[in-house]
């Protein structure tokens, strides 16, 4: 019988550990950074903005840019061994900027130190683009069957949202009491940590590569080059009916999702009458919600279904959002946010073990360095279009249909709501309703056969590891 402390599995347990000890030191250092630069490297200056929304950009270059390539070193390399070597680098880069922050900001032009923070932010999120994948496929090797996926992918997304309750919090004390030097070496201690922990892991050997010709050479000797094997993935990729139609159904809802992160802080101050100070309590809702929702996931999936549990989430969670979008009051306002994340949150958790079974061991990397991406794009695309609507053709628009009055915020969020449905819709018809087309023998994962049958009507699933969410992460 496994210890009480165990989650899943011991490896899986130690692998959690790492995970929420470098989450919790991640949130500390995007939060403590955003506060250096925006209260030091640039204090009043009118380019401030600019210069913290410099930090978000370089985090979505990277994922943009190393991220559809990584996938094909991380399909060749060893996973545990590419986990431990983004370790060491992402810890080392956090510990060299926080050596060089040691000396007075005056030092160095504003230019340089914004420069150092860029350049750092770009390589951590290149470096993660390796990690991510490759602790992806770790789980998939550690955990099988749906119902223990879905719990692993419960408890990975119950973390990372208990890390965005209890990182920001602690980053401001430690900025404004020790300094930014020392939450910058606590991020570095925190991937020390993860280390040790993926070192104590001994994950399960891949299965084979397929013998009809669908998956890379394995016994030629050499490598094919890495354009090929890239095309390869996006040719295994689009030849799967299911993979795409999921990554579909995550673009749509990312637009969905993606005008809601950026509109809110309008909508909760404008449209709920709530006072900015207050905000913060709109980041705690959303994190409550994701908690829930993660910690309730396994049990959904074993009771409904991966499949059914992706696509009733969706529609669930994009009506919520179209009842929040007419809220006027901010404890209403906040009741809903919760009860939105959290079928968002079932939804990201039900997708776990579609995307294990649908993606063979030797795709899994590039399969991931899709999806990342692409969703990122939405997100990116989605934030700026609406934005320039909200300021620009939406600026005073002012109308009513069946007595209810609509404003421009609260019409653009409602529209992302009806995105959300949209996916919703698309999903019921994309993804086959019965348990029997998830898979093979229960407990055991069918990636191999799907590889068989990617041209066929789908017999597998997939998670997108970036779908229709609040903000990202890796």
């Amino acid at each position: 019988m496994a210890p009480r402390l165990t989650l899943i599995s011991p490896d899986f347990t130690r692998l959690w550990f790492g995970q929420a000890v470098s989450s919790i030191g991640d949130m500390v250092f995007s939060t403590t950074l955003m506060l250096w630069v925006a209260t030091v490297l640039a204090k009043d200056e009118s380019w401030a903005p600019a210069a913290v929304s410099g930090v978000l950009v370089a985090g979505g270059t990277a994922v943009l840019v190393v991220g559809p390539i990584a996938g094909v070193f991380v399909d060749r390399w060893d996973k545990r061994r590419t986990m431990l070597g983004t370790e060491v680098l992402r810890g080392g880069l956090v510990a060299l900027l926080a050596v060089i922050s040691f000396l007075p900001a005056d030092a160095l032009p504003a230019g340089v130190w914004l420069t150092l923070v860029y350049g750092t932010v770009l390589l951590l999120h290149a470096a993660a683009r390796f990690f991510a994948p490759a602790r992806f496929t770790i789980i998939a090797d550690l955990v099988t069957g749906d119902a223990d996926r879905a719990r692993a992918a419960g408890i990975t997304q119950a973390t990372s949202q208990t890390a965005l309750i209890v990182g920001p919090p602690l980053a401001a004390p430690l900025f404004f009491t020790l300094g930014v030097q020392w939450a910058m070496l606590f991020n570095a201690l925190s991937y020390l940590v993860s280390y040790v922990a993926i070192a104590s892991v001994r994950a399960a050997p891949a299965a084979e590569a397929p013998v009809d010709g669908s998956g890379p050479p394995k016994a030629s000797g050499h490598r094919s080059g890495v354009l090929r094997e890239f095309v390869a993935g996006l040719r295994f990729f689009g030849r799967s009916k299911f993979l795409v139609a999921l990554l579909v159904f995550a673009v749509i809802g990312q637009f969905g999702v993606g005008a809601l992160n950026t509109l809110n802080i309008f909508f909760t101050t404008e449209n709920l009458g709530m006072s900015a100070k207050l905000f913060g309590y709109v980041g705690m809702a959303i994190g409550v919600g994701g908690i829930v929702g993660a910690l309730c996931a396994g049990r959904v999936v074993q009771w409904i279904g991966a499949r059914r549990t992706t696509w009733v989430s969706l529609l669930v969670s994009g009506a919520l959002l179209v009842a929040y979008s007419r809220q006027t009051g901010f404890v209403g306002g906040i009741v809903l946010l919760v009860l939105f994340t959290v079928p968002l949150t079932v939804l990201n958790t039900a997708m776990a073990p579609l995307l294990l079974s649908a993606a063979s061991a030797e795709y899994r990397g590039r399969v991931v360095a899709v999806f990342q991406p692409m969703t990122q794009l939405a997100a990116m695309v989605a934030a700026a279009l609406s934005g320039w609507l909200a300021g620009t053709v939406l600026r005073d628009f002012d109308g009513s249909v069946a007595g209810i009055r609509f404003g421009p915020i609260d019409t653009i969020i409602a529209v992302a709501g009806l995105c959300i449905l949209l996916s919703g819709f698309y999903a019921r018809g994309a993804l086959p309703a019965t348990e029997a087309e998830d898979g093979g023998p229960a407990g055991g994962p069918v990636g191999e056969k799907a590889a068989d049958e990617k041209a066929a009507p789908p017999a597998s699933a997939v998670r997108t590891p970036a779908p229709p969410r609040r903000g990202s992460t890796e």
